[in-house]
């Protein structure tokens, strides 16, 4: 058995929905796609897809498996590319779509070296914390922070996970004091994203101890809002490290309970499914991979 090969033929299934339009994609026969399948199922030893009548969905291991098998086949994919065609370089006009947040608080970290680095790609960004219909507004990628997607048209490269940090501004500590254990917190004003219910929900660094919530005063339903309460000193919130990585640097706010997280959050690149990824989008998700990468982890306590 050639696992690439199997692989492939997986991937398309899990992407098409059937054996029969897998077959189709890649140009072959039924028969040798579900040999594929067959034969790629006996060697891991376990059941990918659950069948019926009507459809083809993967098992859990089936899931982490085409999740597996994508980034394998990208690599594999990439390194091909660059051997064969070292010298080409991106271009075109690229539509992004990305979170108010990114694009508010976290595009200058990354924008000016990436159009340095590639100056024959043009970008339209589009601002939007709904979830967007890519294919029919047209565009090429988006960034979201959010979970992996169920929508098998569409492809979720994860960038980086990032773990949420407790912030207050100086002016809060300065008059409400700077809790130094959990139970701190009940006495204090907390405030929240609208999005994630009804307020922080903290755990610890180290050890077993089990999650703890608290209720906000105050919820916002965008971020850029509650990053602009948490600076005027309204009161102490949670949110990823590169967010305020800029205002804990600068002493415009600082960390609180640095010793607990209130969860992580992870950041994807998401695009429609094609056989071949335009070379404009490949260049920026592995540009915003290594961007993320280089960023960092808050300092533990």
């Amino acid at each position: 058995m050639d696992q690439l090969s199997a692989m492939r033929a997986y991937r398309c299934i899990v992407e098409a929905g059937s054996v029969t339009r897998a077959a189709e994609r890649l140009g072959t026969t039924h028969s040798s796609v579900s040999r594929q399948l067959r034969q790629l199922e006996e060697h891991l030893g376990v059941r990918l897809l659950n069948r019926n009548s009507r459809s083809l969905t993967p098992t859990e291991a089936g899931q982490r498996y085409y999740r597996d098998s994508v980034d394998i086949l990208e690599r594999v994919d990439a390194a091909d590319r660059r051997l064969g065609d070292a010298a080409a370089q991106p271009s075109g006009r690229l539509r992004l779509s990305l979170p108010h947040a990114v694009g508010a608080l976290e595009l200058a970290h990354w924008l000016p070296g990436f159009m340095q680095r590639y100056p024959r790609i043009e970008l339209d960004l589009s601002c939007d914390d709904r979830i967007v219909d890519l294919v029919k507004g047209g565009f090429d990628m988006a960034i979201r922070i959010s979970g992996p997607l169920a929508d098998s048209s569409l492809v979720a490269r994860e960038l980086a996970v990032f773990e949420r940090v407790l912030v207050a501004a100086p002016p809060y500590v300065a008059r409400h004091g700077l809790p130094r254990v959990v139970e701190d917190l009940a006495g204090h004003r907390l405030l929240a994203y609208a999005g994630d219910g009804r307020g922080l929900i903290l755990s610890p660094q180290r050890g077993e101890d089990e999650e703890v919530a608290f209720d906000a005063r105050l919820r916002l339903d965008s971020i850029l809002s509650l990053h602009a309460a948490a600076l005027a000193g309204l009161g102490i919130a949670a949110f990823t490290w590169p967010t305020v990585r800029e205002e804990l640097a600068a002493g415009r706010l600082l960390r609180v309970l640095p010793q607990h997280r209130a969860g992580r959050r992870h950041y994807f690149a998401i695009y429609p499914n094609a056989r071949q990824l335009p070379p404009k989008v490949r260049a920026l998700v592995e540009y915003l991979r290594a961007h993320y990468a280089s960023a960092g982890a808050p300092p533990r306590a």
